[in-house]
């Protein structure tokens, strides 16, 4: 990677992580950055990162077509801290994820973390340099978020307040509530009411957290 970027001049596009969490709180892996930097024996953490020219990328989507899913998946490991997914279950993920309905989709190019890389004491503990990076690539992604009309009737409904109202009708509650409802019903085990209700919580937490990570990034 180092060698495509800093020799040949190309562009490599890299997750900050093995999938997105399926919460959706985002955070980057710390064994990413650890990655990134192996081998270079010569150079600190920050000056070996530095070469890569880092600029995050925020990805946002309106719906998430495997909501559903992940909320099954929460509930199957709630039950059965064991359970596992199957291959088969890997391939309907797969698939919904490509072929199902996300909304819109709005990407944000930020800025090169150079700077930000340039602050961080060169004294510092080797794990702590890697979580100050992570958390400055966080907080670029975080910041940059496209909040939908999706994350703001979610964090009102989780957190039973009516703080975003203004950015959202009765109606497009209304339908965002059916959606989740009619995404739940999409499920092939038999719920109980109970089972319903923990899905539809999880799948409020999915949809909020993009906005409560922005909240916190904005302060």
């Amino acid at each position: 990677m180092h060698f495509a970027i800093t020799q040949k001049g190309e562009s490599v596009w890299i997750a900050q992580r093995e999938g997105r969490c399926k919460d959706s709180n985002d955070r980057t892996q710390e064994s990413l950055i650890k990655m990134l930097t192996y081998g270079a024996r010569e150079k600190s953490i920050v000056e070996s990162l530095k070469e890569l020219n880092i600029a995050p990328v925020a990805i946002s989507y309106e719906y998430d077509p495997n909501d559903y899913l992940k909320a099954k998946e929460f509930l199957m490991k709630d039950k059965n801290p064991n359970w596992k997914k199957s291959p088969e279950d890997d391939l309907i993920s797969m698939q919904t994820g490509i072929m199902g309905y996300k909304g819109e989709v709005h990407y944000s190019f930020t800025p090169c973390i150079n700077d930000e890389l340039d602050k961080i004491p060169e004294d510092l503990d080797k794990m702590l340099t890697v979580s100050r990076i992570c958390a400055i690539i966080d907080h670029a992604i975080h910041l940059n978020y496209k909040v939908f009309k999706t994350n703001y009737i979610a964090h009102d409904i989780l957190f039973d307040n009516k703080d975003f109202a203004h950015e959202y009708t009765p109606e497009e509650k209304e339908a965002f509530t059916k959606y989740l409802s009619d995404q739940i019903s999409k499920t092939d085990i038999k719920l109980s009411e109970f089972d319903r209700y923990y899905m539809y919580t999880k799948m409020l937490q999915m949809y909020s957290n993009p906005l409560t990570n922005q909240l916190e990034a904005l302060k």
